[in-house]
């Protein structure tokens, strides 16, 4: 007889959300691991003592780690989704019938609560994988990647026009005797008119737009980037630091979409040993590519005695002819015609300190060898790297077996937990304006990132105890056989014994 389900709802039910959540579902093993309880005096002073009740602070922070861990960026799906979702109202602490709250006030909050809060939540994530056994801290690699910022290219503005729209507010501020008043009639503002202007000759042949000299009025920290692959676009720089003994992530950070990795590194390295050495974990040795290749970068890891495996430019860093004797008492060199070419100064090329030598024009001017010596000013340069030693002491150990291990390993590692973010882990795209806003986000992401290896870790730690339980039980039965084996030989040989 075929079925038919007709779907009548009921007027009374009796229901707790508990009882529907599995014990081994996802959510549920998350809420009985995290305790965000000190959020509530932390962020106390944000609030004060009259007016409506605002969303719960730890309601807020499991909200965002709930979006980073489903793949949405956006506040709006965040709730939607919580809506339709048991594991996650009970994740939340709330019941099916009661209200979320309403997604504008995430967006509030974000920007309400300072980054030492979403900071102090990455570091209690990181502080349970390391409690749990799951990183040793000695190595970590390091790498960057461009995350879309939540600015559009139609929102560049040449920087003269916003000075001088701001020199015009503040000259109407200073003649006009109420200058927060404004008509309701008031007409377009100079900025307003100067923006349509700039957007009508946006895509003009030749008009080339860059940092230097635009600026976009929608996010001002957000910048033109570009990377093999990927357009021109608003962007910021996500720089990740990985333990390659476990693809932890140890510290994340936002910074400027046109600044080099050799500058960012720094900071990377500080945050990055100042995370783990908190924990009692000290870092050994760094991973990363040629564009955190620098002179000053080689002198820090000297200074917090840390060996690095960075992969240098292949081109000279000192260019010395050998004809060119140096005088290392006098810091000169002497040319084959026993000219003296002194230090006359220094520079940054490529982000190296370069020391730059150079002859007299009077000695240069009667040399037989000018033509093939000289440049097209008439004298002779030297360009030689003040840290040359460190390059090349660099290059050799990347030339090794070891240095060629460690290149493979800083890809296999850094550059898999960077692509699991950005393409599940809600990083395709900052949903925030601005650095400070963005660097939220990321903290988030990475919280999200290291909770899942963390109940990942837990699953497979209780598989191995229960698979070592099994294997010692299995061995005890073997040992109760053989003794079985050894006492019917025994007796067998008794009753031979007996019979003659």
């Amino acid at each position: 007889m075929q079925g038919r389900k007709n779907y009548q709802e009921q007027l009374f039910i009796s229901f707790r959300l508990s009882d529907y959540v599995p014990a081994d579902n996802f959510y549920r093993a998350l809420n009985d691991i995290l305790d965000f309880n000190f959020l509530y005096q932390s962020t106390k002073t944000y609030y004060g003592n009259e007016g409506q009740k605002s969303i719960d602070p730890v309601v807020f922070m499991k909200l965002m780690l709930v979006g980073y861990l489903e793949n949405i960026n956006s506040d709006r799906k965040i709730i939607n989704t919580c809506k339709m979702r048991m594991d996650i109202l009970f994740f939340l602490g709330y019941d099916i019938n009661e209200e979320l709250p309403w997604h504008s006030t995430l967006s509030r909050t974000r920007r309400l609560f300072g980054e030492e809060h979403f900071s102090n939540i990455f570091r209690i994530v990181l502080k349970q994988c390391i409690d749990k056994g799951m990183l040793t801290g000695k190595r970590q690699a390091v790498d960057s990647a461009l995350i879309k910022a939540n600015a559009s290219m139609d929102t560049l503005i040449e920087k003269q026009i916003l000075e001088d729209a701001a020199t015009y507010t503040a000259e109407l501020e200073v003649n006009s005797e109420q200058p927060k008043a404004i008509p309701l009639n008031t007409p377009l503002t100079e900025l307003t008119q100067a923006k349509q202007r700039n957007r009508s000759n946006s895509y003009r042949k030749g008009n080339k737009r860059s940092n230097q000299t635009h600026c976009s009025i929608s996010d001002s920290d957000a910048r033109i980037s570009y990377k093999p692959g990927k357009p021109f676009k608003m962007y910021y720089l996500c720089q990740v630091s990985v333990d390659t003994s476990s693809y932890l992530i140890t510290n994340i950070a936002a910074m400027h979409a046109d600044k080099g990795d050799a500058k960012c590194f720094p900071q990377v390295l500080e945050h990055t040993v100042g995370n783990l050495k908190e924990n009692g974990l000290n870092v050994e040795e760094i991973l990363a590519d040629t564009g955190y290749s620098s002179s000053e970068n080689f002198e820090r890891l000297q200074k917090y005695q840390i060996k690095g495996y960075f992969s240098v430019p292949q081109r000279p860093q000192s260019q010395v002819s050998k004809d060119f004797v140096y005088d290392q008492a006098n810091d000169r060199y002497i040319c084959p015609k026993g000219k003296f070419m002194p230090l006359k100064r220094s520079s940054i090329i490529d982000h190296n300190k370069v020391l730059i030598y150079r002859a007299s024009s009077n000695d240069c001017s009667n040399c037989p060898i000018q033509s093939a010596c000289c440049n097209s000013t008439g004298t002779k340069q030297i360009h030689k790297g003040a840290a040359s030693e460190h390059y090349e002491q660099m290059r050799q150990r990347m030339e090794s077996p070891i240095g060629r291990k460690m290149k493979g390993l800083r890809s296999a590692t850094v550059e898999p937990v960077i692509g699991t973010l950005t393409n599940y882990g809600g990083m395709r795209q900052i949903n925030a304006k601005g650095i400070n806003q963005a660097n939220k986000c990321m903290l988030m992401a990475a919280a999200a990132y290291n909770l899942k290896k963390l109940l990942r870790f837990r699953t497979k730690t209780s598989l191995t105890d229960a698979s070592t339980a099994i294997k010692s039980r299995f061995i005890n039965q073997i040992n109760f056989f053989n003794c079985l084996l050894q006492l019917i030989s025994y007796k067998m040989s008794m009753n031979k014994i007996l019979k003659s």
